[in-house]
């Protein structure tokens, strides 16, 4: 054995990992980017076409929190399909999507307090002042609240020109 030599074993294994890594920086770079389906006004890039990720908007606001939505109970409502556990949770939303539909159309939070779009995700979410908002992560999320008021003032300013992408 003697002195240590690229071979090319190694030679493909930098390569193997050189497109992870840049497949791994394109999978963050699309994270950023507006929603799909021709509304970044509702991001529905979690499930296609449908709002917050498939879960039910307004369990968010019940004791026991979050559940998945139904799709065979939902509701066409702002260019996305919102799904609901139950149909009396779906006609609470019909009567007033306003007060349970995320704000920034549920992109996180953070980002739209920072000036850009990103995913938000059903898992990561808060409620202030009786309105839902989700983060990208837990992590994220984290962040965001360490400073809920000033957030949330900078993402109201910054939302009207990022809904309008």
């Amino acid at each position: 054995m003697g002195a240590f030599s690229l071979t090319s074993f190694s030679k493909r294994s930098v390569m193997l990992l050189s497109g992870i890594l840049l497949a791994a920086f394109a999978l963050f770079i699309v994270s950023l980017t507006p929603a799909r389906g021709g509304n970044s006004k509702i991001y529905t890039g979690l499930v296609e076409g449908v709002a917050v990720g498939g879960y039910d908007p307004v369990s968010y606001f019940n004791s026991g929190g979050p559940k998945q939505g139904k799709k065979a109970i939902s509701y066409s409502h702002n260019g996305a399909t919102w799904r609901f556990a139950n149909a009396s949770n779906r006609d609470r939303f019909i009567n007033n999507p306003k007060a349970y539909a995320p704000q920034y159309g549920g992109h996180c939070a953070w980002a739209a307090s920072r000036g850009y779009l990103a995913k938000g995700s059903p898992k990561a979410w808060t409620i202030s002042k009786g309105k839902l908002y989700l983060n990208f992560n837990k992590a994220v999320r984290a962040n965001w609240s360490k400073n809920i008021p000033a957030n949330i003032k900078a993402g109201d300013n910054n939302w009207p020109k990022l809904s309008a992408r």
